[in-house]
């Protein structure tokens, strides 16, 4: 039965569908046949059929239009938090709109927020610095929100970049990037960032192995000192931030780690991490010798890891490790044989590896397999209790039989990836080769009970909390890799598509594409809007990045310039619509450091600051404290100037920054 008839029918649908359609049927109100005139109308009067008509619009265009809308001064239900990829940031989008509503700076700059331009930002860049290189791009994968029990509490985000092997800290009171932690025995991740249940570990996985450390290493002894790993950051709520030094990890085969995720409810104390190229091909293509991608593809079986955390966590605390680029590694052969570290065959190239929500099973997708494949997690516990194994690994890592360790497999289709669950035990399964969404019952196993068509190439997929003890079961978006004759043409590179799926239904509804335009997205979550708390305005003085108020803030009627030698400390205000002081001088080469507070207290009211040339850019939100530390080694007359429209005045809003060349 259709939700709303129009065909037909002569209906005036106040200003809702005014706004949608850009018209009103309401010509007899005051106004109403006048552009801009009352009852929301913004264009020439129609009815609702004639505008349907005349855009070519279906029922179900209209209906869909219906569901996602979202009116001025309204807001949506869910946020998104997705995964920025190349950007090296976080989107944060709305639904059911599917408005973008901010990116957070994270790994890479970002300059409308001032992130890494001359701020206390770039002391959380610098942390995140590799080896004796500066990182200002990522590769960022999976987004993961702070859980309680399974659930998500909306505190905290954290990412991973897979090209540089670093996670990051998010704090959802500000949206602001707190903490960047670079991992030093990876060369790469990409099982990150992923959480356990009550967020006590982030779990970081290596993806392409590499000696430990990253030490050099022939490609001719690679099975000797290759390896992959696990990373158990440990992560303190109070402060907010990655403890290292509480920190450990696990050495893995080196084999490719892949996806992982942490048990929960009856599973909670274990991990699984996906596995391919048990073949352990390493490419040589000049060499006459196959690529990877087809030397990784011989074996019919690749390798899931059965993480016992809690059990590695107590040899870890037992003393039981090795010290590698100075964290605590539990090695193969305590872990293997501990119980701690356990493997067990998987359909070949598998990708997604997702635990379902009771906490009962973990559902793997192989790229090159028609199935997904359910692993008992009760089963297994009892098995690498028993020892029941059915042999061992070339690094003496025991091996559970899989028929022994698998509940069953649902046939879905051409390349399945990942799953995400709803709250009436439905599964939802992307399928990458037939560009589907496949829903089927992970509960009874039946086949998928439907596909729907996406456009196109759908690679990672989510639901509204799908990876929670408690799926909501609204909304799922397919994330798509391709979207070509879904959007304006805009050259060659193409933005990537999310698809909003209605799944409350018997059948899912596709209602809206949504072009992602920064990068390709790679993973994301969806979380109730009512879970996030954000503050709108900071304690005067605060700098977020110490998460108090600064002890070098400015303070109104006390502003000053203080000179010590060749370092000079400017202490500023800045409030609608000047900053105080508004001239600095100074000679070339001092060390400059200014103190800026934000005195506005009022929501919305933000300032901006920078100084021509000196590549020195902040945000000041209301409330907010930045320090700029920079070296006036350029000569001249720059104006510095507020560069976020703040008030009438706000061209106003400058003054100059002066450098006396030396010798003057």
């Amino acid at each position: 039965m259709r939700a709303l008839s129009l065909v037909g029918t002569s209906i005036a649908l106040s200003g809702l569908v005014a706004a949608l359609f850009v018209g009103c049927e309401n010509k007899h109100e005051a106004g109403g046949d006048k552009p801009g005139g009352p009852s929301g109308a913004l264009g020439a009067s129609a009815s609702v059929q004639e505008l349907m008509k005349a855009r070519g619009l279906t029922e179900a265009d209209v209906e869909a239009a219906l569901k996602t809308y979202t009116p001025t001064g309204k807001m949506d239900e869910y946020y998104i938090f997705a995964s920025g990829g190349q950007s090296g940031n976080v989107d944060v989008i709305g639904v059911p709109s599917m408005r973008m509503l901010k990116v957070i700076g994270v790994f890479t700059p970002e300059s409308w927020q001032g992130w890494g331009f001359g701020g206390d930002s770039d002391k959380v860049l610098e942390g995140g610095n590799q080896g004796t290189h500066k990182i200002r791009w990522a590769d960022m994968h999976h987004p993961n929100l702070s859980e309680t029990k399974g659930d998500y509490d909306g505190q905290y985000l954290f990412v991973n970049d897979k090209a540089n092997a670093r996670v990051a800290v998010v704090d959802l009171s500000d949206f602001t990037t707190k903490q960047i932690v670079p991992n030093p025995l990876a060369a790469s991740d990409h099982g990150g960032a992923f959480v356990t249940p009550d967020t006590d570990y982030v779990i970081e996985t290596s993806q392409y192995p590499a000696p430990l450390g990253r030490d050099y290493a022939p490609l001719s002894q690679y099975k000797e000192k290759y390896r992959g790993v696990a990373i158990f950051w440990r992560f303190d709520r109070q402060k907010g931030r990655i403890d290292p030094a509480k920190s450990w990890a696990m050495e893995l085969p080196p084999y490719t780690q892949d996806l992982a995720d942490a048990g929960k409810l009856g599973s909670d104390g274990w991990a699984y991490i996906n596995s391919f190229n048990t073949e352990m091909a390493i490419g040589g293509t000049l060499e006459g010798k196959p690529p990877v991608e087809s030397g990784s593809s011989q074996n019919d079986m690749d390798y899931l890891h059965v993480i016992n955390w809690k059990k590695a966590e107590a040899l870890i605390n037992a003393g039981k490790s090795k010290t590698i680029a100075g964290m605590r590694v539990l090695m193969m052969d305590v872990s293997g044989p501990e119980g701690a570290l356990t493997l067990v065959g998987e359909p070949k190239s598998p990708h997604g590896c997702d635990v379902t929500p009771d906490g009962k099973f973990v559902v793997v997708g192989g790229k090159l397999d028609t199935h997904t494949t359910l692993y008992d997690t009760a089963k297994m516990k009892q098995l690498i209790d028993e020892k029941k194994f059915e042999g061992k690994d070339d690094f003496g890592v025991p091996i559970l039989a899989f028929k022994d360790a698998k509940h069953g497999q649902v046939e879905i289709g051409l390349g399945p990836l990942h799953t995400v669950f709803d709250d009436k035990g439905g599964a939802y399964t992307s399928v990458f080769i037939e560009s589907v969404v496949a829903k089927w019952s992970y509960t009874d196993l039946k086949k998928p009970v439907e596909k729907l068509k996406v456009q196109y190439n759908i690679g990672h997929i989510l639901a509204a909390e799908g990876d929670t003890v408690s799926p909501d079961g609204k909304y799922v978006v397919a994330m798509n890799k391709m979207s070509m004759d879904r959007f304006l043409p805009v050259g060659p590179l193409y933005p990537q598509n999310f698809q909003l799926v209605d799944i409350a239904g018997e059948k899912m509804r596709l209602l809206a594409d949504m072009p992602l335009p920064n990068a390709e997205p790679h993973y994301s979550q969806m979380i109730k809007a009512d879970k996030i708390k954000p503050i709108k305005v900071y304690k005067p003085g605060t700098n977020p990045f110490l998460g108090t108020v600064d002890p070098a803030r400015a303070e109104g009627g006390k502003e000053k310039i203080v000179r010590n030698g060749n370092k000079v400390e400017v202490y500023m205000t800045a409030i609608r619509s000047h900053f105080t002081p508004d001239q600095i001088e100074v000679n070339e080469g001092d060390e400059v450091t200014i103190h800026l507070t934000s005195m506005e207290s009022a929501e919305d009211q933000t300032h901006g600051f920078t100084i021509d040339m000196y590549n020195i850019n902040v945000s000041l939100e209301p409330g907010k404290h930045e320090n700029i530390t920079f070296k006036a080694d350029m000569p001249g007359s720059f104006p510095m100037y507020c560069t976020e429209f703040c008030s009438a005045l706000h061209l106003e809003m400058m003054g100059y920054f002066l450098v006396k060349p030396k010798g003057k």
